[in-house]
């Protein structure tokens, strides 16, 4: 199935002329998104499951954790919705497990193919949020913030802040893996 969002454009960001406010969100998302996944993606099988760096994650457990950032942020933190495993450990129960090495474990069974489909996924529910709620919306009390909830338009910024960070961790190791 194609999804013309999936599909990197030929300008890459979003357009500057492009609409404000929540597709705007949604856009930029979607392009950081879309970064990660291509990025893994671009990776051999052995690469995705290789650590590169000191602090010992693999690009396919950087893929899993951004899946469920979102999801934390997004579905628990702003709608309230209970969510099973919100850490993302696909074999741990603990988010920073000794065994896993306090890393975000993916098991073996588990293919870089499920973790994107997740992720898109995860994406339609976030622009459902997007276009369903206002920007100034508060997020719905319980969930992951019982005191002191944040607007839309702050885990909007959040969550894409931690995307691009991430997305520049992953642009390292795609350098070193590629030589």
């Amino acid at each position: 199935m194609t999804d013309d969002r999936r599909v990197a454009r030929a300008d890459g960001e979003p357009s500057k002329h492009g609409p404000a406010g929540a597709a705007r969100w949604a856009a930029y998302l979607d392009w950081v998104r879309q970064e990660i996944v291509d990025g893994v993606l671009g990776l051999s099988d052995e690469e995705r499951r290789t650590t590169r760096l000191a602090s010992g994650w693999t690009p396919i457990e950087l893929l899993s954790h951004v899946l469920h950032m979102e999801q934390r942020w997004f579905v628990w933190g702003f709608l309230g919705e209970h969510v099973d495993r919100p850490w993302g450990n696909w074999t741990v129960d603990e988010p920073w497990d000794a065994e896993a090495g306090g890393r975000w474990a993916v098991a073996d069974e588990v293919t870089v193919e499920e973790l994107v489909a997740a992720l898109w996924a995860m994406g339609e529910r976030t622009r459902a949020v997007l276009r369903d709620f206002p920007l100034d919306a508060t997020a719905a009390p319980g969930g992951r913030f019982a005191a002191d909830p944040p607007t839309l338009e702050w885990i909007c910024f959040h969550v894409l802040a931690e995307y691009a960070r991430h997305a520049g961790h992953l642009d390292i190791v795609v350098e070193l893996a590629n030589g």
